[in-house]
């Protein structure tokens, strides 16, 4: 039997790649891992006590659609962060983990043809690559727009030809950026949400390192989409709790929007989703709730920005991230650079074209690493050092 051509063509995935590139060489020192964004910061102490009150759920299939209270919980967290007001039964999801809603959102609302032609998915490169299998799920055109320092780190989807973007059914966008941390201002936002409403497409808002700033607090697509009176239904927000409140254990996210969409991607969950086990959605319920352990969150990574300040302060190219917790650093390649950093220093990091796409011949992360800053700040600090003066010096 033949695989699905759809997906005949996909490169390995980005850590199964680094494996191949890495692993048959010895470290070069002792082992630190910088490559996957899993927060090493501890998470609210409250969870394992909610967590072993409320283990008699695991006997009972959760609801489909969350708890009233977790809806409740993510719909004020919302109010509180956004100033926006989301009915929580109709206008909120919550989600077994924001990729699970990532990849659905498009099986849920994107449509077959978009007058008489097959549809485009417009995705920023580099990007978060369940936007790519999500667009090539639904039969759609994945069109991958550079996001490099010319364009702010963020993809410019208004200077595509009109008629591309009359067959766009939908464009995603992460702001702040993964991985270069890069955000969506809004000036930004406000051309996107009046190019989605010009051209009729959706917006797909992957805003899960909100929480993880340098100075301000990124602008939400929301917000901007309410002041602005577009169609309710133009804006879907995704977040989470892995990054905001270090519990990428957890697989608790949320997906808001309009009320019509919310409803389809309710429909197709009842067919094919796995909402999160009753436990973890009264633990969900109260971490959302609270702000405190965010708030010592953040302040632990803007004590690493400065920390990376100075170490890089002196690399030409060097950008210290807006937002969240990479480092994108410049380098002559990527791949060589990542080989060399492990053969010579014992630290892995991951090349930046792994997290990109070819487009014409060109690939926007070829030169540049993504460095996780997710480490403990002396282990974290040990291991950028080490990188600098191998990759610098």
């Amino acid at each position: 039997m033949e695989s699905p051509e759809r997906f005949s063509n996909l490169p390995d995935y980005a850590f199964p790649r680094l494996r191949s590139l890495l692993d048959a060489h010895a470290p070069g020192g002792d082992v630190l891992h910088m490559t996957i964004g899993e927060p090493k910061h501890p998470f609210p102490p409250f969870v394992t006590d909610i967590l072993a009150a409320e283990a008699q759920g695991f006997a009972s299939y959760p609801p489909n659609d969350g708890t009233p209270e977790l809806q409740q919980a993510i719909a004020g967290w919302i109010a509180r962060r956004y100033g926006v007001e989301v009915a929580p039964e109709a206008q909120v999801l919550p989600l077994n983990g924001t990729r699970e809603g990532l990849y659905n959102v498009a099986m849920a609302l994107l449509p077959e043809e978009k007058r008489g032609k097959r549809p485009a998915v417009l995705i920023p490169n580099p990007f978060y690559q369940v936007y790519m299998i999500a667009a090539i799920s639904v039969g759609a055109e994945p069109v991958f727009v550079p996001a490099t320092a010319e364009t702010g780190h963020l993809p410019d989807y208004t200077a595509l030809e009109p008629a591309l973007l009359d067959r766009v059914s939908a464009a995603y966008i992460c702001s702040p950026a993964n991985p270069q941390g890069a955000v969506a201002g809004r000036d930004y936002w406000q051309a996107l949400i009046a190019l989605a409403e010009k051209h009729d497409f959706l917006v797909f808002a992957d805003e899960c390192y909100s929480e993880i700033y340098r100075d301000a607090a990124p602008l939400g697509a929301l917000t901007v989409a309410r002041e602005m009176g577009a169609d309710p239904e133009r804006v879907v927000l995704f977040n989470s709790l892995s990054k905001r409140s270090n519990l990428p254990g957890l697989r608790s996210g949320f997906a808001a929007g309009g009320p019509k969409s919310l409803t389809a991607m309710k429909r197709l969950r009842a067919y094919a989703g796995a909402p999160p086990p009753l436990p973890l959605q009264k633990v969900a319920t109260a971490v959302w709730a609270d702000e405190d352990h965010v708030t010592a969150n953040r302040a632990l990574y803007q004590e690493k920005y400065a920390i990376a300040d100075g170490i890089f302060g002196g690399v030409p190219g060097y950008e210290g991230p807006e937002a969240g917790f990479f480092l994108w650093l410049p380098v002559e390649d990527g791949e060589a650079a990542a080989l060399r950093a492990w053969r010579e220093t014992g630290v892995r990091v991951l090349p930046g074209a792994y997290l990109a796409r070819d487009v014409n011949g060109e690939n926007p992360g070829t030169t540049y690493i993504r460095v996780a800053l997710v480490a403990p700040k002396e282990e974290m600090a040990r291991g950028l050092t080490r990188l600098r003066d191998c990759l610098y010096g």
